[in-house]
């Protein structure tokens, strides 16, 4: 071998070495980088070309140890050998043309239609062959398929694969990454030229338009070597590819941006619902003050002016000598203080029933639902499930005024007959349950004040399962009655409120 041949010999396979490492490269990364895009459509494309970098690259760099196996001995022009290279070839452009189609493709069916493109490139592919057998001597069969496989898969690839990159460009843009669309825009353009040019001019055959374009033709017009102009355009497609990848990482700083925002957004509003919420709890201590002030004032402050008054007439009684009236007296007296003894327990019961702290939660709930049915004539159910569990007694009071709060408005609104309570005790927390079988509401309309904001009483309920990390759900049919459900859990984060 000539210095001159050595030294060209050399050059083509720093040319096949390099060819094979930027598509490796590009390959290598693709499938380390390709699961990081939230564009589904995109990161299923990713998957193929990812087999095409590193498929390819195993091609050309095969076609590099062709060039030094004279040298060491080793032949790889056997027909098995030949058979694995053009298979390898084959099915690399193959996989470029699933990564065009699934770029291209817009929705979930055309996803699934989006390998009929390489089925139909291989049909022909091999549809030529057979024909290329049958018509060309054996001795020119593996050229002749060469060529025949860079017109049938590379070319029409390599057009898909530019193709779904612009459209890939266009996603970029509208997604507000503008300079990684241009990456996508310019390795489009190389994939192109890759296809149209690099692949148009192959080895010199009789097959189609290959004695018109060929290596020798292109080294002859431009005066560099088509494996040369292949390097530099999969070189340049794949410097593309890793550059667009980096919007990935940019993706996912965005997302992290935007949900630190929504956080944000979201614990402003807390803190803001929290303040009106402190209000409203305010507000309605003051009005269950007022409601006990004008409980002691109309009933027990009442009854015991009147014992006050009785007692002055009875002094006068005794002084007139009228035992009969001092004794009638006594004994009305009598009953006035033991109304007003029973009406001061039942505020006392109603602001902190001993029946929680004594016997708990279910038993303070059946106490108190006797204790209406009494007065009111409804019939209550109340029903316990699951063991009962050892939950701190801000719950208990709490789940406790929900139902005592439910109770009242069934009696002063409702009009119903029949009232269940459910307690649960589940899993993670607690959850309370009230039906009623009276008239019913629209919950965001009927109740609701000109500000259309909830009565007290229904507000109430939901800040105090709110309080409790809980939920309070109120839902109801004009009608059919209405249900309101707490569920809160058995830890919560201890709040003060003044």
């Amino acid at each position: 071998m000539s210095a001159g041949s050595f030294g060209k010999e050399y050059l083509f396979i720093l040319i096949y070495f390099f060819y094979g490492l930027a598509f490796f490269s590009m390959g290598l990364l693709v499938a380390f980088e390709g699961g990081r895009s939230s564009d589904t459509r995109l990161r299923r494309g990713l998957r193929p070309l990812a087999a095409f970098g590193l498929i390819h690259a195993i091609y050309e760099w095969i076609e590099m140890f062709d060039k030094l196996a004279p040298s060491i001995g080793i032949s790889l022009e056997t027909p098995i050998m030949l058979g694995i290279r053009l298979s390898i070839l084959a099915f690399s452009f193959l996989s470029l043309c699933a990564f065009g189609s699934y770029l291209l493709a817009r929705d979930e069916f055309a996803f699934r239609m989006a390998l009929l493109a390489p089925l139909g490139l291989v049909t022909i592919w091999i549809f030529g062959l057979f024909n290329i057998r049958n018509t060309y001597p054996l001795d020119d069969i593996w050229l002749l398929a060469n060529v025949w496989s860079r017109y049938s898969l590379a070319i029409p690839a390599s057009l898909i694969a530019s193709a779904g990159l612009i459209y890939q460009q266009r996603a970029f843009r509208q997604s507000g990454l503008i300079s990684f669309g241009q990456d996508a825009l310019w390795a489009a353009v190389a994939f192109g030229w890759y296809g149209v040019v690099g692949q148009l001019f192959g080895i010199k055959t009789t097959l189609l338009l290959s004695p018109y374009f060929n290596e020798a033709s292109f080294l002859e017009i431009f005066g560099i070597p088509i494996q040369l102009f292949r390097a530099i355009a999969a070189i340049t497609a794949s410097l593309f590819v890793i550059r667009f990848l980096r919007a990935f990482q940019v993706e996912m700083d965005n997302h992290i941006a935007a949900l630190q925002a929504a956080q944000l957004k979201e614990s402003q509003e807390r803190e803001a619902r929290r303040g009106e919420l402190f209000r409203q709890v305010v507000a309605a201590q003051e009005a269950e003050r007022q409601r006990i002030a004008r409980d002691l004032h109309d009933e027990t402050g009442q009854a015991l002016t009147a014992i006050g008054l009785g007692l002055r007439g009875l002094s006068n009684t005794i002084r007139r000598g009228d035992v009969e009236q001092a004794t009638h007296t006594l004994r009305n007296l009598e009953s006035m203080s033991a109304n007003s003894l029973t009406e001061l327990q039942r505020l006392i019961a109603d602001l902190r029933p001993s029946h929680i702290d004594d016997l708990g939660l279910p038993a303070a709930l059946r106490w108190y639902a006797g204790v209406i049915q009494e007065r009111s004539g409804l019939e209550i159910k109340v029903e316990t499930n699951g063991p009962e569990q050892d939950v701190d007694s801000s719950i208990k009071i709490a789940l406790f005024r929900i139902a005592q709060e439910t109770l009242n408005n069934i009696i002063k609104h409702a009009n119903a007959r029949q009232v269940s309570i459910q307690l649960s005790f589940e899993m993670k927390g607690i959850r309370l349950c009230v039906r009623d079988d009276g008239r019913g509401f629209n919950p965001k309309e009927d109740v609701r004040n000109t500000k259309g904001r909830l009565p007290l009483g229904l507000i109430g309920m939901q800040e105090r399962a709110a309080l409790l990390n809980g939920t309070c759900v109120i839902s109801s049919v004009p009608g059919h009655g209405a249900q309101i459900e707490v569920k809160v859990p058995y830890h919560y984060e201890d709040e003060e409120i003044s």
